[in-house]
């Protein structure tokens, strides 16, 4: 079964992620930016969901750090902010897609295959 770091820090969004990905997916989670960089790092995913808005280490900053040293695994940013400007920001930093909160399952879970199939 695939594996996701969801990297969230906001419970209630965490536990929406957890019936979104629970059938098809194994998943752990990061609840900020620096750890999240740690667990993609050191585990073994296959594609990172990454929140903007998190502490110790925004989700812009932990994605460049990913995408350093892993450029081909896939990040694709969760943020509650869905200006174009907010999308151009993530892409740039090396997110490979943008999904705005609150999340819709269908549209999450279509994403998510995109990148790693089911």
């Amino acid at each position: 079964m695939k594996k996701i770091l969801v990297a969230e820090d906001n419970d209630s969004n965490y536990i929406l992620m957890t019936y979104i990905l629970k059938r098809s997916y194994e998943f752990e989670r990061a609840v900020n930016g620096q750890e999240a960089v740690n667990m993609a790092l050191t585990g073994n995913f296959d594609m990172v969901l990454m929140d903007i808005k998190m502490p110790v280490m925004d989700g812009l900053e932990a994605t460049k750090a990913i995408k350093e040293k892993m450029p081909k695994l896939p990040v694709v940013a969760l943020t509650a902010n869905a200006f174009d400007s907010d999308r151009q920001l993530a892409l740039e930093v090396g997110c490979d897609d943008f999904l705005t909160k609150p999340i819709s399952s269908g549209k999450c879970l279509e994403t998510i295959e995109k990148f790693i199939g089911k």
